[in-house]
């Protein structure tokens, strides 16, 4: 028996593996465009046999697609919403700019199933169509950007979140863990005032707070989505409604609250909602990395660095030289968000490419913030279970450091002033002893005031001053 079998379409026959799914026009597609090997991510097929799947059965309840064909489409589509058919969408990232080649790959690969369903056999004509029925009221224009919306909110709510909450959760353990804990503060990577690792900790969280709140901000405009639309946003081929009872079917299928978009011209040419969801993603991203900087410095040495915290010892750091250990999860969490700010400079630059009354770049922008959440979901995970919370501080150098730091001069400046002020830190570097006994030494403030003065944890706390002594 023959490995292939042939279909026609309006181009004339093409030969197809027999034992695939697909049809004429994924075939064609993927001798069209072998660029890159990759293919849409699992979330993205999920959430377009989703959709499908809605569209059928609001096709289904308006009596205007036979209800054993509705059945069959709807069985197909739940499948494929579960990964049955994961090996049958080969088609390359880089393709049709509309997603055209991959919602029809989706509608040949449920007509397929449907009829086999049906008939027993997998006939790729009849009964079960794949555009006049499973496209039905459809449009490649309004399905793809819908699937991305769609996508987007499901792997942000199941996958993003969760890891932003526990990212949160690790920093708050060690933050009340090394509450009483003070340090030396830098900024300019000098030597600055005093703070605590708890105060120090909770900027982080803060963050990671912050972050996740703006992402589920961008989310609210991801909700709306572009079905109904059809082909250039009018609704042709479709009728009155659809788009408002598809997106109140998918909301049940996902258990997310979708509606449909107030103005389809905006949703299927102009990406914004999916640009200011990208630049969310960023802000995390960009955050992400000033944690990751800071572990990886107060971490650095273990002799001749800061060498304030010890990460935990994952994996032989060196190929020659024995012992040696890098702080690696920090390493590859800065590299995934370069990563993640390249990806959003991709959705921009794509959002931007819009013409008319479409946006051609679709399953580049997909591919791209798809991958951004996967990217932080992972590193956000690995950051909380492998760095954040395992971490343990060395008190002693801690301790060590912040005695000697000159910078406490500052809280003299409402005693004696700025200037003399500078005397006493020069005194005490240049003779190596402490701010506090070079100011006895100068003679500028008394025991009394020192004790008070130079109480280090009290340096740490809101309002701190010398003024009025």
């Amino acid at each position: 028996m023959s490995e292939q079998r042939r279909e026609r379409d309006s181009m004339g026959e093409v030969e197809i593996p027999r034992s695939a799914y697909w049809g004429a026009h994924t075939q064609r597609a993927i001798e069209n465009f072998p660029v890159s090997g990759l293919v849409f991510p699992p979330v993205f097929l999920q959430a377009l046999a989703l959709v499908k799947q809605a569209c059928a059965i609001v096709n289904r309840d308006d009596a205007a697609l036979d209800p054993s064909y509705a059945e069959a489409i709807i069985q197909a589509c739940r499948e494929a919403a579960e990964g049955a058919f994961a090996s049958q969408f080969p088609i390359d990232i880089f393709q049709t700019g509309s997603g055209t080649s991959t919602n029809m790959n989706m509608n040949e690969v449920i007509a397929t199933r449907s009829n086999e369903i049906l008939t027993g056999a997998r006939r790729t004509t009849q009964p079960v169509h794949p555009n006049d029925h499973v496209n039905m009221g459809q449009s490649s224009n309004d399905v793809i950007p819908t699937a991305i919306h769609c996508a987007v909110c499901l792997q942000t709510e199941q996958e993003l979140f969760p890891e932003l909450d526990a990212m949160a959760e690790a920093i708050r353990s060690q933050e009340e863990r090394f509450a009483d804990v003070v340090k030396t503060g830098r900024t300019h990577l000098m030597d600055a005032m005093p703070v605590t690792f708890g105060q120090e900790l909770s900027g982080w969280r803060s963050h990671i707070v912050h972050a996740k709140d703006e992402i589920a901000y961008a989310l609210r405009r991801i909700r709306q989505l572009a079905i109904g639309g059809t082909a250039v946003g009018t609704g042709v081929n479709t009728r009155a409604g659809f788009g408002t009872r598809v997106a109140r079917r998918l909301s049940e299928l996902t258990a997310i609250e979708f509606s449909e978009t107030p103005n389809h011209f905006e949703a299927q040419s102009i990406m914004n909602a999916i640009c200011a969801f990208s630049s969310s993603l960023r802000t995390y991203a960009m955050g992400l990395v000033k944690i990751a900087n800071d572990l990886r410095l107060m971490n650095s040495g273990p002799f001749s660095g800061l060498g304030e915290i010890r990460l935990a010892s994952l994996q032989p750091g060196s190929s020659i030289m024995p012992g040696k250990v890098n702080p690696v999860i920090p390493e590859a969490a800065r590299m995934a968000c370069m990563q993640v700010m390249g990806n959003d400079a991709v959705v921009a630059l794509s959002c931007a490419m819009g013409e008319f009354e479409l946006n051609v770049m679709l399953p580049v922008i997909a591919h791209n913030v798809l991958e951004s959440i996967t990217l932080l979901s992972g590193v956000s995970r690995l950051m909380a279970e492998k760095a954040v919370r395992t971490f343990e501080i060395d008190r002693e150098r801690i301790a060590l450091a912040l005695e000697k730091n000159p910078i406490v001069a500052t809280v003299l400046n409402p005693v004696v002033g700025y200037d003399t002020a500078s005397a006493v830190v020069k005194k005490s570097m240049h003779e190596k002893i402490t701010v506090r006994q070079a100011a006895l030494a100068l003679g500028v403030i008394t025991e009394e005031q020192a004790a008070r003065l130079f109480d280090i944890a009290q340096m740490t706390q809101p309002g701190f001053s010398a003024a009025g002594d």
